[in-house]
């Protein structure tokens, strides 16, 4: 049998059973092959006394008393019986399973797998195991309908046709010695049969470099692509122009502002395309480091667009903007437009006389065209599509981009993952930014929390109360919005101005009530997490997150983030009761710091990269084996060695890599 035979071919598999195989995404005997297990279970013996509560092993004894089945209706029943190691004497007990009563004889020694109890001093039976299976058996993922056993015969059987001898090293000598690396065809063995636990890690370490590496080469690929094309613009604008503008601004950039302007502006100067990420904490001003980018573009001649996620940020943006520059021609584009002031719009965006633009993925329909589109920046980058983003670039003359993002990643993480793209930072707050007392409180608190916020409310405070829910679910039991909004209106009366804000209203209704909770007109704003990104109110000083467990960590910085915006002192109060511990921990956490990228890390931790970088939307593969985040420092050593490859492309051993790595055309 050869490698790219079909499954349905193997001994003891066949066509019926080929289709559950396919459903993991296993075509022929090199799909399943590479099917890694994602544990071990351990059938060596164990001693009881090295035990941990709740930690599952096989506990091997003689029985010391008859085997008995107690029967309960229903079919339900229990089989119970002691078991005795060294001078330790312990209670086995299986449910539902009396058919092991068989097996269970007086005065014989047993190998039990289960969970242990360490407060009963038992074992929650699964098996009975044959002595013979003394060592490690795999455990895969599974789709409806398939068994482990299945999956291992079949496995089984790859290995007795004698494939694996045509599986293919697909790493060099140097790689194999440097890093201490097993061969691949040892280490799918290891694998899948290890015959130890150090077999087992030393196979695990050899197949997470391989996948990191070959991910790592394809993104440096993609980089070297687009750099040696060289087809992008060469913007040359008037530095001592920009300069001027810059030193009019009332206040100084920091020094990390700075150099991530610094970096944006070499790149637009020089003729190779601008693919660059600029991150930074919550409030550390990537907009006016944005601002000063689109104005140097306009300044060589060349329009510039900022494309965001929401209409509400859309129109500050644009405010803000045109107060900053006020003798530049600055349109908004949104949908929701009157027929006579779009068509106006995007005739003076195609003539030129709209130097610089601000929309929502209004920017994106058919029928906007620029005249001569420079430079393009994505607010929020996460939240556009790959496609969405790709159609912006394509309204000019592949013009340079600039992505922005406020949900923090760490430096080398973020260098890593976003491989294919240049990556600047701003990781410090510009000075006068206000530090954010946070508090983490139960909703049975809820009295004094109000008590204190009618006190800060007497101070001319303006509060935010942050609901998940637009309206009443039985599925779940969060406050809603309408509900906040009624019980907070019946709690103050009529002596404080309470708006409700959700993303079920119409455009101009959501505006109308921002903007009255921009010029004070409401003392308090309920919401759902529409107001999350940018909205900027400096009178702003208390942000209440209702049911705060059910936020990942990010979501919850970038609501805090609201606040804390002028000069008066600022607070975060995270209602919620947790029942996970992980929902305790994400409370404990946000208490702790404000560091956006401290943050990021612990997020990263705990929910893993998929829901950070939004994975299926930006093409990054999901990985066998490895995990960008737990295997960070492989995914940092791989980095390093597809650079250096890329540094000689021309060596025999570098270009046969390039050659494994299949990287034409698959990034397109």
């Amino acid at each position: 049998m050869k490698l790219t035979d079909s499954i349905q071919y193997l001994k003891g598999v066949g066509p019926k059973s080929a289709e559950n195989f396919e459903k993991l995404g296993i075509s022929n005997l090199q799909d399943l092959l590479l099917y890694f297990p994602f544990r071990y279970e351990d059938f060596a013996g164990r001693s009881v006394f090295e035990l941990m509560d709740g930690e599952k092993a096989t506990v091997i004894g003689e029985v010391v008393t008859p085997a008995n089945v107690q029967y309960f209706g229903r079919g339900r029943n229990r089989l119970s019986f002691k078991i005795k190691q060294e001078e330790a004497v312990i209670s086995v007990t299986f449910f539902n399973q009396p058919y092991l009563a068989d097996k269970v004889e007086l005065g014989k020694e047993i190998a039990v797998f289960g969970k242990w109890e360490q407060a009963k001093q038992a074992l929650l039976g699964m098996k009975i195991i044959a002595q013979a299976d003394d060592g490690f058996s795999p455990v895969y993922h599974l789709k409806e309908g398939m068994k482990q056993a299945t999956l291992v015969k079949a496995i089984q059987a790859a290995f007795d046709a004698e494939v694996l001898s045509d599986v293919e090293e697909n790493l060099p000598d140097y790689l194999l010695e440097k890093y201490r690396l097993m061969p691949r065809q040892e280490a799918i063995v290891a694998m899948h049969f290890p015959k130890d636990m150090e077999a087992h890690k030393q196979a695990l370490r050899r197949v997470k470099f391989e996948e990191l590496f070959y991910f790592q080469m394809k993104l440096q690929a993609l980089k070297n692509k687009e750099k040696a094309a060289r087809f992008g613009r060469k913007i040359s604008f008037d530095a001592l122009a920009l300069q001027e503008k810059q030193d009019s601004l009332p206040f100084e950039l920091t020094a990390a502002q700075q150099k991530a302007l610094d970096e944006i502006l070499s790149d637009m100067k020089s003729d190779y395309h601008m693919n660059r990420l600029l991150q930074g904490d919550v409030g550390s001003g990537k907009t006016v480091v944005a601002s000063l980018s689109m104005y140097a573009t306009v300044l060589s001649g060349l329009q510039s667009a900022l494309m965001v996620p929401t209409e509400i940020l859309a129109r500050q943006h644009a405010a803000s903007l045109q107060s900053t520059f006020p003798e530049l021609k600055i349109a908004l584009l949104v949908s929701g437009l009157k027929v006579a002031e779009r068509k106006e719009i995007l005739k003076e965006l195609k003539s030129g006389a709209i130097q610089m633009i601000v929309g929502t993925h209004a920017l994106i329909q058919e029928g906007v065209e620029f005249h001569d589109l420079g430079l393009v920046i994505t607010d929020e980058q996460h939240r556009f599509g790959v496609k969405q983003r790709k159609t912006l670039r394509e309204k000019g003359q592949n013009p340079d981009v600039l992505m922005m993002t406020a949900t923090p990643i760490p430096r080398t993480l973020a260098i890593t993952a976003f491989g294919d793209m240049d990556v600047s930072i701003i990781d410090e707050l510009p000075q006068g930014r206000q530090a954010i007392t946070t508090r983490w409180v139960k909703h049975e608190q809820m009295p004094e929390v109000l008590k204190w916020i009618a006190e800060e409310l007497t101070k001319k405070a303006q509060v935010y109360f942050i609901s998940p829910l637009i309206e009443e679910s039985e599925a779940l039991d969060l406050k809603n919005a309408e509900a906040l909004y009624s019980e907070l209106t019946a709690y103050f009366g009529s002596q404080v101005e309470i708006g409700l804000l959700h993303g079920r209203m119409k455009n101009e209704e959501k505006d109308a009530i921002m903007q009255d909770f921009k010029s004070a007109k409401l003392d308090v704003l309920v919401s759902t997490t529409v107001i999350e990104v940018g909205v900027d109110v400096p009178n702003a000083t208390v942000m209440v997150i209702m049911d705060a467990d059910r936020f990942g960590l990010s979501q919850l910085h970038q609501l805090r983030g609201r606040v804390g915006r002028g000069t008066k002192k600022s607070y975060a109060i995270l209602v919620a009761n947790p029942k996970s511990e992980s929902g305790k921990k994400r409370m404990e956490i946000m208490c702790k710091t404000q560091n956006g990228f401290i943050l990021a890390e612990e997020d990263l931790k705990m929910r893993g990269s998929g829901e950070i970088f939004g994975l299926r939307q930006s093409g990054m593969p999901e990985f066998l084996v490895a995990d960008l985040v737990n295997d960070y420092n492989i995914l940092e050593v791989a980095r390093q060695e597809a650079l250096e490859v890329f540094k000689r492309p021309d060596e025999p051993v570098h270009r046969w890599l390039i050659q494994q790595s299949q990287v034409e055309g698959e990034f397109d």
